[in-house]
């Protein structure tokens, strides 16, 4: 579902020399990637662009207070004389599944940037789909510090196996692959060799593990952050089969029951996993097709070609 927050809306987009902003948010990072829409081709060949990061954005867990500094921030890298010439924002962010949560950012987003005529808050699973699928078709999948995904069909997402979060599910997961990690660690079932490599690198404890894990502000990014570890020591067998086990997972709950064998991922631990997701995928049918490690480029394309093509539309409900 796309969530329209609009002012001034032109009756139609065809002659915009407008500035737009794409921007990608997960709960590490947002990528705000800010293009001049005066020419023409791909944005990734030689059209002026800015990118800015800056914190995540949840609008499902986060309030008012909590987004406005890294909105403020995010003006404050562009600079206000940037910031006055965007006519178009498309944000894509975690949490952005009804209008009621995504009112505040773009209560703030409408005010921060005055000039504004078109305002889309999207899903960050619409997001991903957009950028590997177009407005085609396929199963997208995103592997990140969570999991989620869909089937994708004409512009829109058609079944979506819920990912229930780190507790219930988002297998493939960074978050759940750190999770079966530190299970392991703490139940004397991590090998040795193992073991000293991650004390080298980590100050584990048990009583800090589970303060942040049951009541730490972020504890799927706590978990995740053991998800490199385990991709580095992937020669090893041990953590090859936490992988693998991650990755079967997720297939067998998730993308096999789809009935779709084309499957798109975008994410940094799919990016870092595709060898591997490509190799059981086969074992279940799928063929994986792309793989991102960030949607950004792509989507900004999807909207630059939306834009020449004279296809955005004043309100899409």
């Amino acid at each position: 579902k796309v969530f329209i927050i609009y002012h001034n809306i032109p009756s139609s987009f065809h002659n915009i020399p407008s500035m737009i902003i794409v921007a990608d948010s997960g709960a590490t990072k947002t990528d705000w990637l800010f293009c001049d829409n005066t020419d023409n081709g791909p944005a990734t060949t030689g059209r002026d662009i800015m990118s800015v990061k800056t914190h995540g954005i949840n609008t499902a867990t986060m309030s008012s207070d909590a987004i406005l500094p890294i909105v403020d921030d995010l003006v404050a890298k562009a600079g206000t004389d940037v910031a006055d010439k965007v006519e178009s924002i498309f944000f894509y962010g975690a949490g952005c599944i009804s209008e009621q949560q995504t009112a505040p950012l773009g209560k703030i987003l409408g005010e921060k940037f005055r000039n504004i005529r078109h305002l889309e808050i999207e899903s960050d699973m619409a997001g991903a789909a957009k950028a590997l699928f177009g407005d085609g078709k396929g199963v997208t999948a995103i592997l990140g510090t969570g999991s989620n995904s869909c089937l994708w069909e004409n512009g829109r997402i058609v079944r979506n196996i819920l990912p229930g979060g780190f507790i219930l599910g988002d297998e493939g997961s960074g978050a759940c692959l750190g999770k079966m990690f530190l299970a392991d660690y703490f139940k004397d079932l991590v090998p040795e060799r193992i073991r000293e490599k991650a004390n080298r690198i980590f100050d584990i404890s048990y009583q800090d593990a589970v303060m942040k894990i049951y009541k730490g502000d972020t504890p799927s990014r706590y978990l995740a952050s053991f998800a490199r570890f385990i991709v580095e020591n992937k020669s090893d067998e041990y953590a090859a089969e936490l992988i693998e086990r991650n990755i079967r997972n997720f297939i067998e709950r998730s993308l096999a029951r789809y009935g779709e064998t084309r499957v798109g991922v975008v994410g940094s631990l799919g990016f870092a996993c595709r060898e591997e997701l490509a190799a059981i995928g086969s074992e279940y049918g799928l063929e994986f097709v792309k793989f991102l490690a960030s949607p950004i480029e792509s989507l900004t394309d999807y909207h630059l070609a939306k834009y020449n093509n004279s296809e955005i539309a004043p309100y899409i409900g």
